[in-house]
């Protein structure tokens, strides 16, 4: 697959950061003329130095940005002044690497909480990264931001804006620590189209809700939760400024689509992930409240083993709606089930208004025994309605969290 963005180029090297040794760790994704950039940051109270570093950036500075650095191995969180200075230092000497001025590179890190980075390791890779930077590079880049993940994630899409074609290109990682709180991981998604900066960070807000806010693995939000988003205008096409337009709708459209990809690929592969599962909740009183009543299944431990059990244990589901904290009338409730695609085995009915319904306890066990499982709540309430993508929690999430840094 092409995922070459015109006017970009992404490298990726072996810096030394990662406890283990020959790994890629060190990616860099640049562009030859200054982007527009938008971002979404972590909502944890703990932000780490590139969190911070990059909203400050932003904050005057979202019109001329050259390039993402990505260090893997590291989260340079909760790192105090040093780590601070440690990020700025990172984007400045990367800046001063690519010819661009100092205030032009955002920073990502990933890794162990707690730790300083090694800067004469990440220092001494950043020349050589630059040296890496091709059009083709986004796979090399994809892998170097990797932790815990097992495979790269990366997706690409494709948008007519008039007479002229923009590309899209984005890579992502994380496989842990998943959980919506405006982004849920790292992710750098380029794109030649050309946009005002106001209408580009509404269309990655739009996309992130739709996508990455749709996601949890394990209930738990990170510290360095970044979603940048860099557009160079390459692709020719007329600036996008309405967001009432045809171009701005087909753009928000591809970019929401790449993203969903990036999500639930995230999802796919997390930490000792076994089956895949969609929760659909509708019929609430709000899409908000549907999207919590989804996200407390979601994230229910006593339904997550359920469904790594292949144990159609639906009362765990029905409980945790009831605790979603909104307005439930539980005479009024249905829930089905289904093997997910492509193999989908037949929706299952187990619930009608609040009461199980005389269905095949085989049939129910076969569906949770799926690699991936659909879920279907049906609130009888109002229009609202969401959707959720989630794992199961297997014993192998615990062995990987449980030795971790060790």
């Amino acid at each position: 697959m092409d995922f070459i963005v015109k006017g970009f180029d992404v490298g990726a090297v072996v810096a030394g950061i990662k406890k283990k040794p020959g790994l890629p760790d060190l990616a860099l994704v640049a562009s030859r003329v200054p982007c527009r950039a938008a971002a979404l940051f972590t909502s944890n109270l703990f932000p780490a130095a590139p969190v911070l570093y990059d909203r400050q950036l932003l904050a005057f500075n979202a019109e001329s940005i050259h390039a993402v650095l990505v260090n893997a191995g590291c989260a340079n969180a909760c790192t105090g002044p040093e780590g601070g200075a440690n990020a700025r230092l990172a984007a400045e000497q990367t800046a001063l690497s690519l010819g661009a001025h100092e205030h032009s590179v955002l920073v990502m890190s990933t890794g162990v909480i707690g730790v300083q980075l090694p800067m004469d390791k990440l220092l001494a890779g950043i020349p050589q990264v630059v040296q890496t930077l091709a059009p083709e590079g986004w796979p090399a880049a994809a892998a170097a931001i990797m932790t815990t993940d097992t495979h790269p994630k990366l997706a690409t899409r494709t948008v007519q804006l008039g007479d002229q074609t923009a590309t899209i290109t984005g890579i992502a990682k994380g496989a842990g620590m998943i959980h919506p709180r405006l982004a849920t991981m790292l992710a750098v998604v380029a794109t030649d189209a050309w946009i005002a900066q106001p209408l580009l960070q509404q269309a990655l807000n739009e996309a992130t809700a739709a996508s990455f806010n749709r996601v949890s693995i394990d209930g738990d939000t990170s510290t360095n939760d970044t979603v940048i988003l860099l557009a160079n205008a390459l692709a020719g096409n007329a600036e996008i400024v309405e967001a009432a337009s045809d171009a701005y709708a087909a753009f928000a459209a591809a970019l929401t689509s790449l993203c969903v990809e990036l999500a639930q690929a995230l999802v796919r592969d997390g930490e000792g992930v076994t089956r895949f599962v969609t929760v659909q909740v509708n019929g609430a009183g709000s899409a908000a409240e549907a999207h919590q009543a989804a996200n407390t299944i979601a994230t229910s431990p006593l339904v997550k083993t359920a469904f790594f059990g292949g144990d159609a244990n639906w009362g765990r589901i029905l409980a945790a709606v009831g605790r979603a904290g909104i307005p439930v009338s539980p005479e009024r409730c249905d829930l089905f089930i289904d093997g997910g695609a492509p193999a989908r085995s037949g929706e299952l009915q187990l619930v009608a208004g609040g009461v199980p319904l005389p269905y095949s306890e085989t049939a129910a066990s076969a569906i949770f025994a799926q690699p991936e499982i659909d879920v279907r709540v049906e609130l009888g309430l109002g229009s609202g309605t969401a959707t959720v993508w989630t794992s199961d929690l297997s014993y192998e999430y615990v062995r990987i969290n449980g030795d971790y840094r060790t």
